[in-house]
């Protein structure tokens, strides 16, 4: 009875790291300067250990060094530096926790910095186990008890008071047991409550919910870029508030593989999907070099701890500087060949429309944990202002294409895994007539491959 009652505590539950399990990856996109990287926290586990970090490169990222630093509280706990190679892929360090918490991991490339939140979990023993465990060692001492006096004393009758409490403690003991099924679990410091040191060591101690950690209200979203101009590094600052007080939102999930996905659309129907970095409360920043000037749409996607996944637009001017060539009208359906790459786009109409693309090879990698993203923006009305058509647009989509799932492996594989495809698909019902554009996202050889198409639909028709 003893050991079945330290294999109930042995298999007790952990706490978890932003909605994520314990031996579970944890992996962030992250835009930090000129260089788009995978940070991957590998298999969080129980606190204090070291802490495994993959950081993935990506085709055109510059070498270098990054720092990584581990800290909690402000304080630094411990820190590393890797290597950046030319070639693209993942690079290794190690950082070490020291105990169960929130900490934030800090990355430093001596031009930009970024600051990833993250939880360490903790080994959390449930009530119920504790019940388990303590009625089956409470059984175990009545049992001993019982003998001895039904052996040793002259009058055995008295056996029967601890036998009395065996029974007692073993229904205890199977009773907790039984309802461990169904006990709902408390509220997960990270992904519904804000994290302490003391609600990730013991969640079960403060499981009352406030009535407004799941009614948070939207964010305001700021975009500022001063001095931006075509053809020049735009340093952009990302500012987002609280609806209701106004004060730095700080309490961002990470959602899709990214704190924020940020995609910015040019005059003339350029596509950038970034992921802006943090460098305090409610203050993300990234950069970029916009190739035309004109009204550029801005749209983040993201997930606030109790407000659920938001997406919020707004537009950011780009001075005239040095202009490249305007982007041409896309094709719709058809073959086509992006950085070297042929991808053949089919489009079935219907409700929904079925959008699928073909690669050469099923090589293709995980990116953001999907195999497959799909943007879809419109109606739009004119070719030379896609930026301004897409702030305002009724319709603004961000499909995926989904990873097949791979039994008994917790979380998603990342990209270094290149094992998918050839056909990357998609279904989507455009809402009302018009005119689309519709942007393929995949990733080949750590390159991701953006496929820019344009699709009429007329009124109760099909898209052209």
């Amino acid at each position: 009875m003893v050991f079945c009652a330290l294999a109930f505590l042995l298999s007790g539950g952990t706490a978890q790291a932003d909605g994520v399990s314990s031996g579970a990856d944890v992996q962030v996109a992250q835009t930090l300067g000129t260089r788009d990287l995978t940070i991957v926290l590998r298999r969080m586990d129980i606190a204090p250990g070291p802490l495994h970090v993959d950081v993935v490169t990506h085709a055109g990222n510059p070498p270098g060094t990054l720092k990584l630093r581990a800290s909690t509280a402000g304080t630094t706990f411990s820190e590393t530096t890797v290597q950046l190679g030319e070639r693209p892929g993942a690079y290794s360090a190690l950082v070490r926790i020291d105990q169960p918490g929130p900490w934030e991991l800090g990355l430093d490339d001596g031009t930009d910095t970024a600051s990833i939140p993250f939880i360490a979990p903790a080994r959390v023993v449930p009530p119920w186990e504790k019940a388990t465990f303590g009625g089956f060692v409470a059984a175990g001492v009545f049992l001993v008890l019982g003998l001895v006096i039904a052996m040793r004393v002259k009058r055995p009758q008295l056996a029967l008071l601890p036998a009395g409490g065996m029974v007692a403690a073993l229904a205890v003991a199977i009773t907790g047991a039984m309802l461990s099924a169904s006990t709902p679990p408390p509220p997960a410091p990270g992904a519904e409550l804000d994290p302490t040191i003391d609600n990730i060591q013991d969640p079960y101690a403060n499981a009352q919910m406030s009535t407004v950690d799941f009614s948070r209200p939207p964010v305001n979203l700021a975009v500022r870029a001063p001095g931006a101009r075509s053809g020049g590094l735009a340093d952009v600052r990302i500012v987002l508030t609280d609806g209701a007080t106004g004060r730095p939102v700080d309490d961002l999930l990470v959602h899709d593989n990214a704190l924020i996905h940020l995609v910015v659309i040019s005059p003339t129907g350029r596509l950038w999907h970034l992921h802006p970095v943090r460098v305090g409360p409610g203050d993300y920043r990234m950069k970029f070099t916009p190739p035309e000037a004109g009204t550029y749409a801005v749209a983040a996607e993201l997930a606030r701890r109790g407000g659920g996944v938001q997406l919020v637009r707004t537009t950011m001017p780009v001075a005239a500087g040095t202009d490249s060539p305007a982007e041409p009208v896309p094709a719709g359906a058809g073959s086509r060949v992006i950085k070297g790459n042929e991808v053949d786009v089919d489009v079935k109409p219907g409700t929904p429309t079925t959008i699928t693309a073909r690669f050469a090879r099923a090589d293709l990698q995980p990116w953001l944990g999907m195999l497959g993203h799909l943007i879809v923006v419109g109606p739009i009305t004119g070719d030379g202002r896609v930026g301004a058509d897409a702030a305002a647009a009724p319709t603004w989509a961000h499909v995926h294409s989904m990873i097949p799932q791979s039994p008994g492996m917790p979380g998603k594989p990342d990209e270094t895994v290149a094992a998918y495809g050839p056909t990357v698909p998609f279904t989507y019902t455009f809402g009302a007539p018009g005119k689309y554009r519709v942007w393929l996202q995949a990733e080949r050889d750590y390159t991701v491959l953006t496929v820019p198409m344009q699709i009429e639909i007329p009124s109760g028709g099909a898209p052209q």
